[in-house]
């Protein structure tokens, strides 16, 4: 790894930045077994509204990760896939819920004891 990588302009941080906020990998997550309708991701996802789904979709198609699909139908019917470059991240984001699952109990302990210190500090 050269001293640098992480810069503002390297390809990393644009991976990490992609991965940043919250609903790009799960959007993408949700999409790994084909496409779906907007209403499908949200009861499959669930707390995300409409409007930061929309927003999350057109990021993600904008970033060329998934593909939407309007269909000429009365009443219109859209769906989004994922492409092949979307598909790519499947890995690295299944990589990051195996280290949630083994290592997540530690994160929420820690961070309890952070709030007891505080809270010590504080009164």
């Amino acid at each position: 790894m050269e001293p640098d990588e992480y810069l503002a302009d390297c390809r990393t941080r644009l991976a990490f930045d992609l991965m940043a906020n919250t609903w790009n990998p799960v959007v993408i997550w949700a999409l790994r077994s084909g496409p779906r309708r907007p209403v499908e991701l949200r009861e499959l996802i669930g707390g995300v509204s409409g409007k930061v789904l929309a927003e999350t979709l057109r990021r993600l198609e904008s970033n060329g990760l998934v593909t939407r699909h309007a269909y000429a139908e009365a009443p219109p019917r859209v769906e989004y896939a994922l492409t092949r470059l979307g598909r790519t991240l499947l890995g690295p984001i299944e990589a990051f819920g195996r280290w949630a699952h083994a290592h997540g109990d530690e994160v929420l302990a820690a961070q309890d004891e952070h709030e007891r210190r505080a809270a010590r500090q504080a009164g």
